[in-house]
């Protein structure tokens, strides 16, 4: 215990030290991602709107059926798939990106892909205004429990950054990942109940549900459209578990493979 407790004394004690580098580089990530941009951070509440208006003209009359929340459904599912999806691509490149600083002076090199999901979530939050907009005009019934949101949102932060770790290392070795995690993505996309019901797939719906991206968007939606608790609804407490779990496990993981290997990326990038 001791000992455990000393390399963490030490662990928080570096990322102290370094907090100032990574606001700058959480800063200098949102600057470049809207440098050549006329909307600028206006694009972060655009662009998922515009998304959901064409799914909803696309899938609408099929799947929506009438449902007059069908654009809030799908706007909280593309809200939290693409934060998941932009921080883990950025994430993913992040060693490499910063090669020239990493050979130049010692840094944590955990701070690039930390950074990287850190800013792709700052604009995520940000992109809530719009959702929370569109639920005040179609009318979404809130309730007191729409402060559990909170919980899926934190889940989703943990598996971003879990992602962030495990792919930013391997792509150091295996930069082919960044072809193949676009193929990856699409599929967890597809899988995870975005613009369709899970009730109209069928059988299949038991597969979708193992998805932990999933569970965070179904919880979500749970307690932002559906009026109810996560805590009082069995399904939804199981895909809390499953969820947090599969997320602090990929954490783990992702911790002790950057650990592990960190010291081999100035070999190979």
């Amino acid at each position: 215990m001791d000992w455990f407790g000393g390399n963490m004394n030490k662990y928080w004690e570096g990322f102290m030290r370094y907090r100032y580098l990574l606001i700058e580089l959480v800063r200098k990530g949102i600057k470049l991602k809207y440098r050549r941009s006329y909307l600028g951070l206006v694009w972060t509440l655009l662009e998922p709107l515009l998304t959901t208006l064409v799914l909803w003209f696309v899938f609408g009359s099929l799947l929506g059926r009438g449902d007059a929340l069908y654009p809030v459904y799908i706007l909280s599912g593309r809200l939290i798939y693409s934060c998941f999806s932009s921080s883990s691509k950025i994430a993913m490149r992040s060693i490499r990106s910063n090669q020239a600083m990493i050979k130049k002076v010692y840094v944590p090199k955990y701070l690039y892909p930390l950074s990287s999901v850190l800013y792709n979530y700052i604009l995520f939050l940000l992109s809530l205004i719009i959702l929370a907009i569109t639920s005040v005009v179609l009318r979404v019934p809130f309730t007191w429990h729409i402060i559990e949101a909170v919980i899926p949102l934190t889940i989703l932060f943990i598996m971003s950054i879990a992602a962030g770790l495990i792919l930013s290392t391997v792509c150091v070795f295996f930069r082919d990942l960044e072809y193949l995690w676009d193929v990856l993505l699409m599929l967890i996309m597809y899988c995870s109940a975005i613009f369709y019901y899970l009730k109209s797939i069928g059988p299949a719906a038991k597969v979708i549900e193992w998805n932990p991206l999933y569970c965070i968007i179904a919880n979500f939606r749970h307690v932002l459209m559906e009026e109810g608790s996560i805590f009082t609804n069995g399904d939804n407490l199981f895909m809390f578990v499953y969820s947090l779990v599969f997320s602090l496990v990929a954490l783990g993981f992702g911790v002790w493979i950057f650990k592990k290997n960190q010291d081999k990326f100035i070999l190979h990038i």
